[in-house]
């Protein structure tokens, strides 16, 4: 079954959710922003999307505008951020299994289901 990271605020990830219905997928709603993931969990999401963590940052978000903009950062201190400023994380995100994909562009979402 698919599992999205969903923020109902974000109308991209309500345009996901939507066509997911449309196409009768079976899905699980993840709130990842109320129910935060872990650093364990983040770092096995890198892997299905094949990102560097940095890639996977919302940089014009004003958390890290605000506290990590122009530093140095690890690779674990970037996870770390993440885990603790969900809102950082790049949405929304589909997951299958050992894969996933961010999907903002429709495009993507239909190639991926």
């Amino acid at each position: 079954m698919l599992k999205i990271l969903h923020n109902p605020r974000c109308g991209k990830s309500r345009n996901c959710l939507a066509l997911l219905r449309e196409k009768n997928k079976e899905f699980e709603i993840i709130h990842y922003l109320e129910n935060r993931l872990s650093c364990d969990e983040i770092t096995s999401l890198l892997k299905k999307l094949n990102y560097k963590p940095i890639d996977l940052i919302r940089q014009k978000e004003i958390v890290w505008k605000e506290n990590f903009k122009g530093k140095t950062l690890t690779d674990n201190e970037i996870i770390q951020a993440m885990s603790k400023f969900p809102i950082l994380i790049e949405r929304p995100i589909v997951i299958d299994v050992d894969k996933a994909i961010i999907a903002r562009e429709v495009q993507k979402l239909h190639e991926f289901i």
